[in-house]
């Protein structure tokens, strides 16, 4: 939410500097995000200062270059070459001193210096209405009153004030905070707390609504959506645009002005928190207004002409004919409001139930101003007082005359909330002994009435602008941020519970796994864990799945996000899809996410881990590269290293087909899943647009953890004695893999057999014949008590032939 400094100090006699009003309002829940100063003007309005000219005098040589000299009050007679026809000595004029920003002759900015034109020294620049954004009239300089005063700024001069801008964190229990005059009124209880004094709040000039006319007929139909309903007939108004400060006031803080009267709306709901709407009178048809609810799949067309289909819980203000002008408290009928023909309006000022308003934002997602507001909840018993403070303003700005009674129907009035409250309770919950003067004093502060007080309690009144305030907890909780979380005392002991936890400790394997991929150049992903159905259902689905398998939410705020994500592939796709685009096609990301499916009745989830792998191997360089690309090799070296680097072995290599792979290998210990890694086939890619080859793994992540929990770790001396390699070239048939050949290896000769690796692949029809391959591979011996003699890894060596021969059908190259 954006509060205006100089609103705040409209109501408020504050002298403290913006920094200290930000750590006031972040210590009494109103967190202050930043602050930042608004101009009114690009230009440099307040070094723009009204001066005379003493002297003028043409420079010689020249057609249109005079000699000036200015005093604009501050000391200094000026020396200032301008070059506009109408210059002359005596004149009231407004000038741009050195380092003042103005406008040039083709509307860019730019910074006014010393220098020298025709060797006559130039201090400054006499403006026209063009170089200071006023006007187009660029003929000649603006010439002021001869009476006015010396050094004015043009900011002054022209009434357009800088403005400093809170940011604030507004949160959803601060309903009585969504406002500047709520605002102020937190402050002044922190003043009138902390250093004394009154600190009253001025509250803004009303007008008192009186007249002998007969109210405009109004029925209320649904008292429980809209609790009170109050409004008024303005007649004989001039719709115009709004004047200067009141634009600059409502652009300050983000508001788009639109006319006089719709501005008064907008102006008094940000600065009394209550929403008003202006219908135009003429077209109520039936001279009747209705608030209620229409059957399902009634039309009605919003303010931003798109045509809405209404539910049969959407309270609507309907004309006396039935026909929808508004949806109540959200959002405007296009046709029924305030337009440059108006003359007559009916202004609303109303209390509408926060339930109801959130379900219609909700449901048609309509996420306006005035929707927010009582979605939070307004002061109910605050609307007479908007609706006043709207008159006085648009008569003030629009002229008009009121020409009906007040409509006011509010059957049920909702009266301030009493709570029972304990002083012994109150501290038990601060931690700290409060005297009963001062919690008095804080509730005084804050508007909250006291009653029944006995020496060991009261009962607390809150006013009807907190309704978030009706419990115990919830007075202690007003108390304490007047009185200051900082100024709780550190108690000397601090007690807590042990906390068991399970080994492996989840979290520390997670952020071990972290740590090793965002070393290696991985960074992380947070997506949400909701996805799209189109993704699964339907004809057109990328990974298709029975309907029954996903898990639906309602999700009306973006109906593209319609079921919990059953696969992390397309957070990381889209993730890649959106660096893509941005030319950023080089990616090396993981993320930790749950995937959710359903299972008949029950709902199943599950932690996983995914990798995506794309684009280049590695960044641009003079140092040549042994792989320009990310491949299938460059993904397995990093998930074999990460199951390293957490403690699993042991596991076995599957070769594996289907969605969403072109090819895939599936790590595994029996059946338990530990990961399963592959390149992303073409047609995935093809459907999210994405241009290169998208290497996958996906880690199931609570296997992963428990295969942790095995572990130990082991310490070995380094061996004394020397190691030794032998080499064989074995062709095999296509469908053999490498990790065939290193299971029967390791199962063969494994007390000495240290290592085995694939240095070289080669296939040749025409030599090794049809379906076959040649791979050379390397056997690593060691033995940690003694030399190993040739006879004894030659043995071991044929025992290895031995078994490629018959188990996988190999044959030695000699």
């Amino acid at each position: 939410m954006k509060v205006s400094l100089n609103w705040l100090r409209e109501f408020l006699d504050i002298h403290k500097s913006p920094s200290e009003i930000a750590d006031i309002l972040t210590s009494l829940g109103l967190e202050v995000e930043g602050y930042d100063t608004v101009k009114p003007s690009p230009v440099d309005l307040d070094k723009v200062l009204t001066g005379k000219v003493l002297t003028c005098e043409r420079i010689p040589d020249t057609d249109h270059l005079s000699a000036t000299t200015v005093d604009v009050g501050d000391g200094t007679v000026r020396s200032v070459v301008c070059g506009a026809p109408n210059v002359a000595a005596g004149q009231m004029v407004f000038l741009a001193v050195p380092g003042a920003n103005v406008f040039s002759k083709d509307g860019s900015l730019f910074t006014i210096g010393e220098r020298k034109v025709k060797g006559v020294p130039s201090q400054g620049m006499i403006c026209a209405e063009d170089e200071l954004g006023i006007g187009n009239d660029h003929a000649g300089i603006i010439v002021l009153p001869p009476d006015t005063p010396l050094g004015l700024s043009a900011a002054d001069h022209f009434q357009k004030e800088s403005d400093l801008i809170l940011e604030v964190g507004l949160t959803p229990n601060r309903a009585d905070a969504t406002n500047h005059l709520g605002v102020a009124m937190d402050l002044a209880a922190y003043l009138r707390v902390h250093e004394g004094g009154d600190f009253k709040v001025r509250l803004p000039k009303i007008s008192t609504i009186t007249s002998s006319e007969e109210p405009f007929p109004v029925s209320v139909e649904n008292t429980e959506a809209c609790p009170r309903y109050a409004g008024i007939v303005i007649k004989d108004l001039k719709i115009q645009e709004s004047p200067e400060w009141l634009k600059n006031r409502l652009l300050a803080v983000g508001q788009r002005p639109i006319n006089n009267v719709v501005d008064v709306t907008n102006y008094v709901r940000i600065e009394l928190g209550q929403p008003l709407h202006a219908f135009d009178l003429n077209k109520i048809k039936g001279g009747k207004i209705l608030v209620k609810t229409l059957p399902a799949g009634t039309g009605f067309k919003t303010l931003d002409e798109v045509e809405r289909k209404l539910l049969a819980e959407d309270l609507m203000i309907c004309d006396g004919e039935s026909t929808p002008m508004c949806m109540g408290g959200v959002f405007g009928g296009f046709g029924s409001g305030v337009s440059s023909n108006t003359t007559a309006i009916f202004l609303e000022s109303a209390y509408f139930d926060p339930k109801w308003i959130r379900r219609s934002m909700l449901r048609h997602n309509l996420r306006t101003d005035a929707a927010w507001s009582f979605e939070k909840g307004v002061d109910p018993n605050g609307c007479i007082r908007a609706l006043e403070r709207a008159v006085a303003l648009i008569q003030e700005l629009a002229g008009g005359e009121i020409s009906s009674g007040l409509v006011d129907i509010y059957p049920n009035p909702v009266k301030p909330v009493r709570v029972d409250c304990s002083f012994e309770r109150i501290n038990a919950l601060i931690g700290e002994n409060l005297s009963k003067e001062r919690v008095k004093k804080i509730l005084s502060a804050l508007e909250i009435g006291v009653e029944n007080e006995t020496s060991s309690g009261f009962s607390a009144v809150v006013p009807t602008n907190k309704p978030e305030v009706n419990r115990e907890a919830d007075i202690v909780e007003e108390i304490l941020r007047v009185h200051g979380l900082d100024a709780v005392p550190i108690p000397t002991q601090i007690r807590s519970s042990m906390e068991i936890q399970t080994r492996p400790n989840p979290d520390a394997v997670r952020n071990l796994a972290a740590d090793f991929l965002a070393s290696n150049g991985f960074n992380e992903c947070m997506s949400l864990a909701l996805s799209n159905s189109a993704y699964y259902l339907g004809d057109n689905a990328a990974l298709p799945l029975e309907k029954e398998q996903l898990v639906f939410i309602h999700n009306s705020a973006n109906q593209g996000l319609d079921c919990l994500r059953p696969s992390m592939l397309f957070s990381g796709l889209e993730a890649i899809q959106r660096n893509q685009n941005r030319q950023n096609a080089d990616l090396r990301l993981f993320e930790f996410g749950k995937v959710y499916a359903r299972s008949g009745e029950k709902l199943e989830e599950s932690h996983r881990l995914s990798i995506f792998l794309t684009g280049a191997h590695a960044a641009e360089s003079w140092q040549p590269s042994a792989k320009k690309s990310v491949d299938f090799f460059t993904l397995k070296s990093y998930v074999t290293n990460l199951l390293t680097r957490l403690g699993v072995s042991g596991f076995q290599e599957t070769t594996w087909s289907g969605a969403p792979f072109q090819y895939a290998l599936k790590l595994h210990r029996g059946p338990q899943e530990l990961v399963t890694l592959g390149a992303v086939a073409p047609s995935f890619l093809k459907k999210m647009d994405l241009k290169n080859p998208v290497f996958f793994a996906d880690f199931n992540f609570e296997t992963v953890q428990k295969a942790c929990g095995g572990n130990k770790i082991q310490f070995t001396e380094l061996n004394r004695f020397p190691n030794v390699r032998r080499d064989l070239a074995l062709v095999i048939d296509q469908s053999v893999g490498f990790g065939d050949i290193r299971q029967l290896a390791a199962k063969t000769a494994k007390k000495m057999l240290k290592e085995v690796n694939l240095f070289d692949v080669f296939e040749d029809e025409s030599k090794l014949g049809a379906g076959k391959k040649s791979y050379a591979v390397s056997f690593v011996f060691e033995d940690h008590e003694k030399t190993l003699q040739d006879k004894e890894i030659d043995a071991m060596m044929g025992q290895l032939v031995g078994v490629f021969e018959g188990k996988l059908g190999a044959v030695i190259r000699k």
